[in-house]
């Protein structure tokens, strides 16, 4: 997989596209993704932790599960750029942040997503030819609830400002997650990088989702952002009891799905 190019994302945010991303974990689900026509980033997401692996935080992903799960995307995507994201404690230094980058590249990601302003950090990864996504507004990895940030004048001129200092250190992007959409919209307008948002309106350059989320197969509570594309859950739920009800009966397997 190519490393991305900085430039081509200002050009694209400069030309007026929208950029679509969604999460991905598995190779069945990439090698679907990988069908869709102007889907442009695959984000190897460290909501994993809560989609894939059942927690309710992602501060219990490890280095190990992101190098694990990037790999295996990567290997599948045929095509569309793949976002490491780094996990909790995996960049508190930017010497820890720099070998933790590199296992993540080295496997096939053509860039990697760090939570909150860590100049230090994205500055240090350009120079070794790592491109960096940043992430500000609600931060998972640190957040003690999960609620739209940015609402008060502090603290929408703090994610302003970080945004534009991730910007001069040499991100590529910057995912703005929960936030106002009249912050997100005056951020996406003062940059020259492109905004992905998550919660934070149309006006953003870019949007992202979970692809659980949107397809239905997350069970409980969703965020008020998450629109749902599809109810797979029902028909998950409708195939099995389909399968164990036959199975049960005798009517499967028949001599049709059998070997003479």
């Amino acid at each position: 997989m190519a490393v991305i190019n900085a430039a081509d994302w200002t050009k694209k945010k400069a030309a007026g596209g929208k950029i679509t991303m969604l999460t991905a974990y598995d190779s069945a689900f990439t090698a679907l993704l990988s069908q869709v026509e102007g889907l442009d980033l695959i984000l190897v997401g460290d909501s994993l932790g809560m989609v894939v692996q059942g927690h309710d935080t992602t501060r219990a992903v490890k280095m190990e599960d992101m190098v694990y799960h990037t790999e295996i995307v990567a290997r599948m995507s045929t095509g569309i750029p793949v976002i490491g994201d780094m996990p909790y404690h995996s960049f508190d230094s930017p010497k820890e942040a720099l070998e933790n980058a590199r296992r993540l590249m080295g496997v096939g990601a053509s860039a990697v997503k760090i939570e909150g302003n860590k100049p230090g950090v994205v500055s240090l990864l350009g120079k070794e030819g790592i491109p960096v996504m940043g992430h500000l507004g609600l931060l998972p990895q640190t957040a003690e609830k999960f609620k739209v940030q940015g609402k008060d004048t502090e603290a929408a001129e703090t994610i302003y400002r970080d945004a534009l200092d991730l910007e001069a250190h040499g991100a590529f992007s910057v995912v703005l997650e929960c936030i106002p959409r009249d912050l997100a919209r005056r951020i996406s307008r003062a940059m020259k990088i492109p905004t992905i948002g998550i919660g934070a309106g149309p006006d953003c350059d870019g949007q992202v989702l979970v692809l659980h989320d949107m397809l239905g197969l997350t069970q409980g509570y969703l965020p008020k952002f998450v629109k749902g594309y599809a109810q797979l859950d029902k028909a998950v739920i409708d195939a099995v009891q389909r399968y164990s009800d036959e199975v049960k009966s005798g009517s499967f397997p028949t001599d049709s799905y059998s070997y003479h």
